[in-house]
């Protein structure tokens, strides 16, 4: 019998009221042929509705009429998910802040645990990741909205094993999955030689099909049994009931503006040096001064958003082979890509799943990592994942952070618009943004200082005027840029005092010109 049926075909499988796994990570591999379906088959039928969407890093472009799970933000489809992260398509994310969907957000290594731990029949997963942060049952629970706090549903609970303090996850069951491979044979057998980044396909298709769901894989082309380069497959076709193929228009690599980029996954080596450098921003700055904290012949993990400058600066610098940046995505080596389709890269030099990379990371692979700053409060706890109402989740964030032997938070100092002068060795601020970073309390606690200090972490935050340190007195300013005073510019912008370093040192110069640092990784 054929695995191979048409989309509208596929949505018949997927029941109201179902569990559903839906595959990619962000700006990626995604299955949007059938999404469209979907959502086509909910506004002419009504069906499938009340469904509980269970991802990763939610796939979306951040438009709101785009791709990934924006495509079925219609009220009443999806009411409520489980995931890492839900800010790519904003209509789903907005719909959790607004508590019009039940929202529940763990980290990215747990999710991708529970999926191995559900295709096994395991109890779930038992981890120290999201001690003394939201997931913590004492604080949040991973509940992350009324809707989920009114449900009764307990994602995870705090347990003790021979006097050591753990979080575990529950298992749960999933009723189907739609995911996405690149090719697929008549037997099902799923290729991902063209996908930029691995994800989780084949731990979610085996969480599905072991416990009687229906697995369905959109692909974009068959080819006869025998024939694909068995390299690549990464889902056997026994796990696989169904097999789409998609239309080429909704079947993108990744939601850049290209089909395909044979860059991305080795095909082709590009040229480095046809980066355009950026300009010197904000961006830039705290990206130059979080590369004076790496050395050479270091795995350094890249996050989400500002950290991507860091990759922009070394290969500016002409000294991106003197490291090897990681992401959480699996990716590792060459040059990750700026903007929505972040987690992939140009040049790769090896593509992993994402739990097989942060099972690595918790180990203790990394030996350093550069993350985004949200909120900052006294105690020297990292917010990312929640801004008044509006809630995104943590991503891979906790299990890096809880995770790495150093840890530098970069972003900018204040929200908002912010006119400045640079160019000359120092940073002029013409008029200042207006919104707060540095609170007495963060709204949530995505990074938990307490754990850092048990760990013996070192912690770096790092903005354009100033780098602050985690110290067991608390949080201490270490260094100033030149022409930034520290009273009107630093202190009277956050809401509580920070502990002077008696070593109070300026920034380096060299951050705030228009020429090439001339730096290396390379200790000398």
């Amino acid at each position: 019998m054929s695995k191979v049926i048409s989309s509208s075909s596929a949505i018949s499988l997927i029941r109201d009221n179902s569990v559903i796994g839906i595959g990619g990570f962000g700006g990626c591999s995604a299955p949007d042929d059938i999404l469209r379906e979907m959502a086509k088959s909910y506004s002419a039928h009504g069906t499938p509705k009340n469904l509980c969407a269970v991802c990763g890093v939610s796939p979306g472009d951040l438009t709101e009429d785009g791709w990934g799970l924006s495509i079925i933000k219609a009220p009443g489809l999806v009411t409520s998910i489980y995931a890492a992260h839900v800010g790519m398509p904003p209509a789903i994310g907005r719909a959790v802040s607004a508590n019009q969907i039940a929202g529940y957000t763990v980290p990215l290594g747990v999710y991708g645990h529970l999926l191995r731990a559900i295709a096994s029949r395991k109890p779930g997963v038992i981890t120290k990741i999201g001690l003394h942060t939201f997931c913590d049952p004492r604080l949040e629970g991973c509940k992350v909205n009324e809707l989920a706090r009114e449900s009764g549903r307990e994602v995870v609970s705090l347990i003790n094993i021979d006097g050591t303090e753990y979080l575990h996850y529950k298992p749960f069951r999933l009723d189907a999955c739609i995911i996405r491979g690149s090719y697929a044979d008549e037997y099902g057998n799923i290729s991902l030689e063209e996908e930029a980044i691995y994800s989780e396909q084949a731990a979610m298709a085996a969480a599905v099909h072991n416990n009687g769901g229906t697995v369905i894989v959109q692909v974009k082309g068959i080819f006869r049994r025998g024939v694909l380069d068995p390299r690549h497959v990464a889902i056997p076709g026994a796990l696989v009931d169904y097999v789409v193929v998609a239309k080429p228009e909704n079947h993108l690599q990744c939601y850049d503006g290209a089909p395909f980029r044979p860059e991305l996954i080795g095909d082709v080596r590009a040229r480095l040096d046809s980066i355009k450098p950026m300009a010197l921003t904000p961006r830039k700055i705290c990206g130059r001064r979080a590369a004076f904290e790496i050395k050479g012949g270091s795995v350094v993990n890249l996050g989400i958003g500002m950290p991507d400058s860091v990759a922009s600066v070394a290969n500016e610098e002409g000294i991106s082979h003197q490291v090897t940046f990681s992401l959480e995505t699996g990716v590792f080596g060459g040059v990750p890509i700026l903007g929505v389709a972040f987690g992939a890269a140009v040049n790769p030099e090896a593509l992993l799943s994402i739990t097989d990379n942060l099972d690595m990371y918790q180990g203790g692979m990394l030996d350093a990592a550069i993350l985004g700053l949200g909120e900052v409060d006294e105690e020297g706890n990292v917010n990312v994942s929640k801004f008044g109402s509006r809630c995104t989740g943590p991503g891979g964030f906790i299990d890096i952070t809880q995770s790495t032997k150093k840890i530098c938070f970069i972003g900018t100092f204040l929200a908002g618009q912010m006119e400045y002068k640079t160019g000359d060795g120092k940073l002029t601020i013409v008029k200042d943004a207006e919104k707060k970073k540095f609170r007495k309390k963060v709204q949530q606690v995505t990074f938990s200082a307490q754990f850092a200090c048990e760990t013996g972490q070192e912690i770096l935050y790092i903005t354009e005027r100033a780098v602050f340190r985690l110290e067991p007195e608390g949080v201490t300013l270490i260094e100033k840029a030149p022409g930034v005073d520290v009273e009107r510019d630093i202190i009277a912008k956050m809401d509580f005092v920070p502990r002077i370093s008696p070593n109070l040192k300026l920034m380096d110069e060299r951050i705030f010109t228009d020429k090439k640092m001339r730096i290396s990784f390379i200790d000398e």
